[in-house]
């Protein structure tokens, strides 16, 4: 398994609050600085503007720096995932994060098995993994049984088992039901705290090692499942609450979990 950072690891210092965004530059060098071997663009809508050009800058500025690419896109219409897979193309990438559902489009089981079995066997062709993300939108069950109704290698799971608590699973049920088919898994903590008052609790992230997510349990049952499986990556992400005392120190404490994060996992090795 390589250890990596997700743009998910810098949300608030590239939104519209930070009075001057990070660049993927940016986000890149900072990985290398870290100590991180991947580096997952999720989620970041800019990359569908890039040129092939600019596109060609960001993977020699990775191979400078000695970082893999992965990418993270939602929603498994045809279309969509083949703009995906020719970025991978360009990015040199081999492993592509979605979601079942988008804005406009909620796919059942069948429907999705079917888009899936349609745009899965180019995925096949150029070598690139497919990974559905486990999270409260799709129930784990239903997500396994579209992945083993496509059956595949080159589809399979981003295990997160952190987003299904919101749909009332236990993190260690996604994980078992998950682990025979991961290729990618998202590590970030979490923990509930009570609100003032008592009423009520506040479900967000924790520094590493710090909350319920139980990383050697996790990473234990994926490796059982999968044995002789080594091209898992482990992704570093995060849900730090936007902080009272403003960006800057938002900023530096996003710096500060990611930090930690990364070298808990490279002292685990």
């Amino acid at each position: 398994m390589a250890y990596g950072i997700s743009t998910y690891a810098y949300f608030w210092r590239i939104s519209d609050r930070a009075p001057r965004p990070m660049s993927l530059t940016a986000m890149l060098r900072d990985t290398a600085e870290l100590g991180g071997e991947v580096f997952q663009i999720c989620d970041y809508a800019p990359i569908e503007s890039y040129d092939a050009a600019r596109l060609a800058d960001v993977r020699a500025t990775a191979d400078e720096l000695g970082l893999a690419l992965e990418l993270g896109t939602r929603g498994i219409r045809p279309e969509h995932l083949s703009k995906y897979l020719d970025m991978a193309g360009e990015l040199g990438v081999t492993l592509v994060r979605s979601m079942l559902n988008t804005a406009d489009h909620r796919p059942g089981t069948t429907e999705a098995a079917a888009l899936l079995a349609e745009a899965v066997p180019r995925y096949a062709d150029a070598g690139v993994t497919l990974g559905l993300e486990t999270y409260e939108q799709v129930a784990t069950d239903d997500l396994v049984a579209v992945v083993r109704a496509v059956d595949s290698p080159y589809l399979g799971i981003v295990l997160d088992p952190g987003n299904s608590v919101a749909r009332l699973e236990r993190p260690v049920d996604v994980v078992a039901a998950s682990a025979p088919y991961v290729v990618n898994i998202h590590v970030k903590d979490f923990a509930f705290t009570r609100r003032d008052g008592w009423v009520g609790f506040t479900y967000a992230g924790c520094p590493l090692g710090e909350g319920l997510l139980d990383h050697d349990g996790m990473i234990a049952a994926v490796r059982t499942a999968r044995p002789g499986d080594r091209g898992i990556n482990q992704i570093v992400e995060h849900w730090l609450p936007w902080q009272d005392e403003g960006y800057e120190a938002t900023a530096r404490l996003e710096h500060q979990w990611t930090q930690h994060s990364i070298v808990t996992l490279l002292r685990s090795k």
